[in-house]
């Protein structure tokens, strides 16, 4: 493998990974995270899909940066959340794309990321916020401490990406009715079936690049199908096979 995000990277990579990120991360791989771990790079290439962006996250975190940076949240998600916070928790909370919003409005906002270099950009950026170490299923706040609990495009159905884990660990630090809220959800339908409302906003979105040739840039790393059709700085997330963040599932932690 040689093209894009994946061609970055190798098998001697995942020495960046630290004990337990090895366990979360190579070990649902099984003997194919034990041998791309060694170097194996028959074995790196079955897993590189699923463990690339934990990668770039710590290898290349302002290559992610300049990725995300045009890629603005609908602002119709932001007036649905609360006005008023006392206490929130953001799960994987990145370098802060969400986090930035959700400071003014938050008494105490706790920002939860895994990655040590996003976490040191994220308390760059964002002042007044706790930012901790912690995974989806391993969150260090205390039982039902939050009023909201949220996160932005990074909860999935697997299980070392969120699933049924994390969910439950959301549930937990969180107090009983407050609410629970994924935005630009990867899988509607099957929170749905754990008992999330769906929400969508209409209008068009796109990325916003600084320049046509910073798209074209980073189109050849992530999206190197869509390089051919770039034009202009403002991309249209269709041109890049995506779905624009403009909705979100939501729930109430459960009342005893």
């Amino acid at each position: 493998m040689t093209d894009g995000l994946i061609g970055r990277f190798c098998a001697s990579d995942l020495s960046v990974l630290t004990g337990p990120e090895r366990d979360k991360f190579l070990g649902p791989h099984g003997v194919d995270g034990m041998k791309a771990l060694h170097g194996d790079e028959d074995a790196w290439e079955r897993i590189a899909p699923r463990i690339v962006w934990e990668l770039l996250y710590r290898k290349e975190p302002q290559l992610y940066e300049r990725l995300i940076k045009g890629e603005r949240i609908h602002p119709a998600i932001l007036d649905w959340l609360p006005a008023r916070i006392d206490r929130c928790v953001e799960v994987a909370a990145g370098t802060g794309r969400l986090t930035v919003d959700l400071a003014p409005r938050c008494e105490e906002l706790v920002a939860v990321e895994p990655a040590k270099p996003l976490r040191r950009m994220l308390e760059r950026k964002v002042r007044r916020v706790r930012c901790v170490h912690g995974f989806f299923d391993e969150i260090p706040v205390a039982d039902d401490w939050a009023d909201v609990v949220v996160s932005l495009s990074a909860h999935t159905p697997s299980e070392w990406h969120g699933g049924e884990p994390g969910l439950a660990e959301m549930e937990r630090v969180a107090k009983p009715g407050a609410l629970i809220v994924l935005i630009w959800p990867s899988d509607p339908d099957w929170l749905r079936k754990r008992g999330f409302e769906y929400v969508t906003f209409d209008g068009d979105m796109a990325v916003e690049f600084p320049t046509v040739q910073e798209a074209i840039a980073l189109a050849k790393v992530f999206y190197p199908h869509a390089v051919a059709e770039i034009t202009d700085r403002v991309v249209p997330y269709d041109v890049l096979g995506m779905n624009p963040p403009r909705d979100l599932a939501w729930k109430r932690a459960p009342i005893p």
